[in-house]
């Protein structure tokens, strides 16, 4: 099968120009919210977060736990009182985009494989 050059270089020139936004540092500090649905319900999780604590707002409970970055973009919460071995684990977090107020993101639990995704926007 032959393929015209122009349709090569249209090919190349739309995927080679894509690319995600990610910065970073404009969301390592500040409040935001994560919604997600579950069981048909809508969540929603407001935290905040320093260079050094995330204080996470859930229904009635609130959570502290300490952070450590790995780079700009990633980053560990690690549970400063859990209650149970469960609660111990630190998740780790990653940002695959940026917006001009919110970011997607991945993370998942230390020991886990499960990833799981959402996206947070700042307040």
């Amino acid at each position: 099968m032959k393929y015209s050059p122009l349709l090569i270089l249209i090919l190349f020139f739309t995927t080679s120009c894509y690319e995600n936004t990610r910065d970073c540092k404009d969301f390592q500090e500040g409040t935001f919210i994560w919604e997600q649905e579950s069981g048909g319900r809508l969540l929603k999780t407001e935290f905040t977060r320093t260079k050094d604590f995330q204080i996470e707002r859930f229904e009635s409970k609130v959570d502290t736990s300490r952070i450590e970055w790995v780079n700009d973009c990633e980053w560990r919460v690690i549970p400063i009182d859990p209650k149970t071995n469960a609660e111990s684990r630190a998740y780790l977090f990653k940002i695959l985009t940026t917006s001009k107020n919110s970011y997607t993101f991945e993370f998942k639990q230390s020991g886990r494989d499960q990833i799981y995704k959402g996206s947070a926007t700042k307040k």
